[in-house]
């Protein structure tokens, strides 16, 4: 379990928490609380009870959609020092999606009715949780014009991107190395696997990447936007 300073080291490593207002920042690491959740165990599911606003300090979460058939869509895996949760803040009402580990997680969590009160007492701070969930707004406007406009490659290229800056998160370096296999790619693009393995060793061959056995390394991360541009 980690301690408080190190809460507030992850956290502030990514760019939205960096960027509050001390006072904010200060009141969502007080009013948090440490939650463990092991390999495979769910955290929330669709239609729950919101609970609270997390951040993950270590390990991977899945966030992931279910037909009525069973046939599984992967939206997101969140890594530290991601933030989410929002969107029932805002609103409320049930959860959106699954949430699950990947692999063993330490995450935080500022419980619903502690972070509505102090947004009642401070409610000027509605503006930065407002900026977090636009943010992903953003690159989710972003994701729809990448399915109609651009080609397989294209679409894998702009996703790995997305993953190798957080979703966002950071603004001044890059994950070099992603921890994600092709079917998890093909279930986060609506690809086939072998339309993914296609694309991959397309990257592969123009320098952009290096394929290993469950990961994939970024060697030339203005290649790889090169290509997802179509450039």
């Amino acid at each position: 379990m980690f301690c408080r300073d190190t809460w507030q080291r992850v956290a502030a490593s990514g760019a939205w928490f960096a960027g509050l207002p001390a006072t904010f920042a200060d009141a969502l690491l007080a009013r948090a609380e440490p939650v463990s959740i092991s390999a495979g165990q769910r955290l929330f599911a669709r239609g729950e009870v919101p609970d609270g606003l997390y951040c993950v300090l270590s390990g991977v979460v899945r966030v992931t959609a279910t037909s009525v058939s069973g046939q599984e869509a992967l939206l997101a895996m969140l890594q530290p020092p991601q933030w989410f949760g929002e969107i029932a803040v805002f609103d409320g009402a049930p959860r959106t999606h699954d949430a699950w580990a990947q692999e063993d997680c330490e995450l935080l969590r500022v419980p619903q009715a502690a972070l509505l009160a102090e947004l009642a007492e401070r409610p000027q701070h509605w503006r930065e949780l407002g900026q977090l969930l636009t943010q992903k707004l953003r690159i989710t406007f972003a994701a729809v014009e990448e399915l109609s406009l651009l080609r397989p490659t294209q679409r894998v290229a702009g996703r790995l991107l997305l993953m190798a800056d957080g979703y966002g998160t950071w603004t001044d370096r890059s994950k070099r190395v992603l921890e994600v296999s092709q079917e998890q790619l093909g279930l986060m693009l609506a690809l086939s696997r072998q339309t993914v393995n296609q694309s991959l060793r397309e990257l592969q061959s123009r320098g952009c990447i290096k394929r290993r056995r469950a990961s994939i390394e970024v060697i030339d991360v203005h290649l790889l936007r090169a290509t997802r541009d179509g450039i």
